[in-house]
């Protein structure tokens, strides 16, 4: 069983257990060089209530790069038992370390987030995630084997494969990204096989941020049920927040963590249902605390208490990053806005890109579409009519007319991993 009692704790009594786990966090992290120094003059007792934590200073990506590798860490190495790290390819990383006791508990929030979506020991799990640094990979298999699953660590591509296996070994729940859901839900059908007869019944999808028209989608084509979740290393890595059955927004798992949303400008709290710039605090983790780090992620909280009964709270679906923001031509556009647009028009097929390409003096946007076969037909002017259709319907959502350019199906490169929807053409432009 893995609904834990503090899903249904009263409010007043989560908050207080967050206070009590908050003071012994600051203390806990005073033993880290980095955290030693920020916080030796905080006096403990200013932490009266959940609300005091914004007395303690932000911590952003760039304190984690200063003070890698050891700089975060309150154990000797001997305690630690694995690492995480990001690819460091555009400068130096970041690692995240785990004790024993930090790794049974991110199960254990595994198992409790794949709970609350229905999965159950019962279930047989196909893992479609990468494994090794990556945290997705390792955080739901560890989860599902806490709950007691049937796990398949089929790892990331190899299409064939996956189907054999999931068909083979009559898999029920598939953990998968949104991008790769839409690409491998086609491939089945090019395989001959009629997802409706497939076994699956639940699809955790995540790692990337994604609509809900993009979500909707994925359940139609897979005839499957599709759970969103948030998670991201320097917190664990997945089950920092998961929806539950109700599919309104993800429960935070606040004995676990203390979730703010901020103004990214300003840094104060915005008010209820606003979106903001979500900063999170570990509240259980043993070997390398973390205090207010600013995510970059865009949300909100979702007013009012979930059907389900739980009643930490809820943040709604990651609409893109703070520093994701495009301006062009002098407006604020998101790519989640243009995803948005694309996702709900039966024509378009399951991959897009947006480039970032210059006209003359002014910057503008090209959307790369693929179109369905069954709409990518010879007659120019039925094509060209869904191409003004594309525009003008982006250009509502986005107050900027983009370039728009038909593609058929599978023309644009699909990415290993999370899909690159974003690509700056402008330099290359330039040189050229």
């Amino acid at each position: 069983m893995f609904y834990h009692p503090s899903e249904s704790l009263k409010r007043s009594e989560l908050e207080n257990l967050q206070v009590e786990r908050l003071r012994a966090v600051v203390e806990n992290a005073r033993k880290s060089p980095f955290y030693g120094e920020r916080l030796k003059d905080f006096d403990i007792r200013e932490l009266q209530t959940a609300s005091d934590i914004t007395k303690l200073p932000f911590t952003t990506k760039d304190d984690l790069r200063s003070q890698y590798p050891y700089g975060l860490l309150t154990r000797s190495l001997d305690d630690f038992v694995r690492l995480h790290a990001s690819s460091g390819t555009t400068g130096t990383p970041t690692a995240v370390f785990y004790t024993q006791k930090d790794i049974d508990q991110w199960a254990d929030l595994m198992a409790r987030s794949m709970y609350a979506v229905g999965v159950r020991r019962s279930d047989v799990l196909q893992n479609m995630s990468g494994y090794g640094l990556f945290t997705g990979g390792l955080g739901i298999h560890y989860g599902s084997e806490r709950l007691g699953c049937l796990t398949v660590p089929a790892g990331a591509g190899n299409t064939r494969r996956q189907i054999k296996l999931i068909r083979d070994f009559s898999v029920t729940v598939l953990h998968i990204i949104p991008s790769f859901a839409l690409y491998f839900a086609q491939k089945v059908v090019e395989e001959g096989f009629d997802p409706a007869e497939m076994p699956w019944k639940v699809a955790l999808i995540g790692a990337e941020p994604h609509t809900e028209e993009t979500r909707r989608r994925i359940e139609e084509l897979m005839h499957i049920k599709a759970y969103n979740s948030y998670g991201l290393s320097e917190m664990n890595g997945p089950g920092v927040a998961f929806e539950c059955t109700e599919q309104t927004g993800m429960h935070v798992w606040e004995d676990a963590y203390i979730a703010e949303i901020i103004d990214p400008a300003t840094g104060e709290h915005v008010a209820e249902g606003e979106v903001g710039e979500l900063v999170m605090t570990t509240l259980t983790r043993e070997g390398m605390p973390i205090i207010r780090y600013r995510t970059r992620d865009l949300t909100r909280f979702i007013p009012g208490q979930c059907a389900c009964g739980r009643t930490h709270r809820r943040i709604d679906r990651i609409t893109g990053r703070a520093d994701d923001m495009l301006i062009i031509k002098g407006v604020n556009i998101y790519p989640m806005q243009i995803e948005q647009v694309l996702m709900a028009m039966p024509e378009v097929g399951q991959n897009y890109v947006i480039e970032l390409i210059r006209e003359g003096f002014m910057d503008q946007i090209r959307v790369k579409v693929e179109v369905k076969e069954e709409y990518f037909v010879e007659d120019m002017r039925v094509l060209r009519n869904l191409q003004k259709s594309i525009a003008a319907r982006l250009c509502n959502e986005i107050l900027v007319t983009p370039r728009v350019e038909l593609v058929m199906h599978d023309a644009i490169p699909k990415a290993a991993g999370k899909a690159v929807r974003v690509v700056d053409l402008r330099d290359q432009e330039k040189d050229s």
